[in-house]
């Protein structure tokens, strides 16, 4: 199957990417802009999340009800999101719509109106989203090992924090729009059916005068090692474990990812089978890759009780450590055939392939093929696995404990 990048580089630094995926009869969009809580001012923790909501309450010449009238009755399947570094807005429609919505979103990232009557009640669901989080244990937990390992700016939350919350006032969303959203760190993504000169001509002349200032600067990141423990009174215990890995960016990703898969891709996965099945420690484990600043971390959960929570600690670092005992052919054939399932997948979903689009672009510079994707998992041996894992062992620990047990990681694990 051919498989192009399309791509052209406006005169305002706007990036627009394109894949043409015929076979559909959908097309989608998605949009990047360098607008995520690491950019966040501080004291005002939760700025681009209520930036982001309110954005999409009306623009240009529609006002909330119009604009998301407008797209029902164009068939849009629309979502917002927020991340470390990006505000995401990310759409599916039937293809022939896509100028319309492209038109839409395009008075959205430039001429929101962000209504003074509605910030009231946006920052009421934000507080009622971050009460959730701290009604949530599990969730949680996650937050708190972001703000632990990762220090300011970049260990924020979408969530934010009651304090900011209250802080923030409508001039300050303004202020942040005008500053962050602008063509300069933006990636436009579309895949799908389409025609692509159509597409740069309509962008060129929705986006072709697009001004804004640059993003700022960030710092380099330094990750902080150790234990923290959040009390709350339950007869349950929440783990969250990280330690070091290469990241998305590196050319070792695709061994680190393997690695990961054989601890936690599937059922058949070691933490799986040996910290839920074969021990009965957990109600739920798991493991992922992520990548924030050009560093790599696994991030590990393991949901357990009081009484049984030192010992989960214990296996699941031992389980962890047992990859240096090497993979097995059964094990990396499995994750071979889970990770090319995925991408057969994506390839029925012309939404989740723009959103890969923009991730690959903001992360290397460039979109790798299916079939490079392919050769790399292809090229992964049981050998070339445990030689990484030599190479690069789990290191540089943290650990997040929410419930009632303060727990912390033995002597030395922090900082190997």
């Amino acid at each position: 199957m051919n498989q192009e990048l399309l791509f052209q580089q406006f005169d305002n630094g706007l990036v627009l990417l394109g894949e043409h995926m015929p076979w559909l009869r959908s097309a989608a969009f998605t949009f990047v802009l360098p607008a995520g809580t690491c950019y966040e001012p501080n004291g005002l923790d939760g700025l681009a999340g209520i930036t982001c909501e309110m954005s999409q309450r009306g623009c240009g010449e529609y006002d909330s009800r119009a604009f998301l009238e407008r797209l029902d009755s164009l068939g849009v399947e629309r979502t917002g999101s927020i991340t470390t570094n990006h505000c995401a807005f990310s759409c599916a429609m039937p293809s022939q719509v896509l100028a319309d919505v492209l038109q839409l979103y395009s008075e959205l990232v430039r001429r929101p109106l962000l209504p003074e009557s509605q910030l009231s009640d946006t920052k009421l669901l934000a507080m009622q989203d971050l009460r959730a989080l701290y009604d949530e244990p599990s969730h949680r937990c996650f937050s708190e090992l972001k703000r632990f390992r990762f220090p300011l700016p970049y260990g924020r939350i979408s969530q934010g924090t009651k304090e900011g919350l209250q802080a923030l006032q409508l001039e300050n969303i303004h202020q942040f729009v005008q500053s962050q959203f602008t063509p300069q760190g933006t990636i436009l993504a579309v895949a799908g059916d389409f025609d692509w000169q159509q597409v740069c001509d309509c962008v060129a002349q929705l986006l072709g005068d697009w001004q804004g200032p640059s993003p700022s600067s960030l710092p380099e990141l330094t990750c902080v090692y150790g234990s923290r423990h959040i009390d709350h009174s339950s007869n349950q215990m929440h783990l969250a474990l990280a330690y070091d890995c290469a990241s998305y960016e590196s050319p070792d990703y695709y061994q680190t990812r393997a690695l990961v898969g054989v601890l936690s891709d599937g059922m058949s996965s070691r933490l799986f089978s040996e910290v839920r099945e074969k021990r009965g420690l957990v109600y739920s484990v798991f493991a992922t890759c992520f990548s924030l600043a050009g560093q790599g971390s696994v991030l590990c959960y393991a949901g357990t009780t009081n009484n049984r929570a030192e010992e989960t600690l214990q296996v699941l670092i031992e389980t962890i450590r047992s990859l240096g005992q090497g993979v097995t052919e059964d094990e990396l054939e499995r994750l071979k055939n889970r990770i090319k399932s995925s991408l057969v997948f994506e390839q029925e979903s012309s939404a989740a392939r723009s959103g890969q689009i923009a991730s690959d672009w903001f992360y290397l510079g460039r979109v790798p093929s299916r079939d490079e994707v392919c050769r790399k998992v292809d090229e992964l041996t049981c050998e070339g696995l445990l030689e990484h894992f030599l190479q690069i062992p789990p290191n540089n620990f943290s650990l997040v404990s929410v419930g009632s047990l303060p727990m912390e990681l033995e002597r030395g694990i922090a900082d190997l």
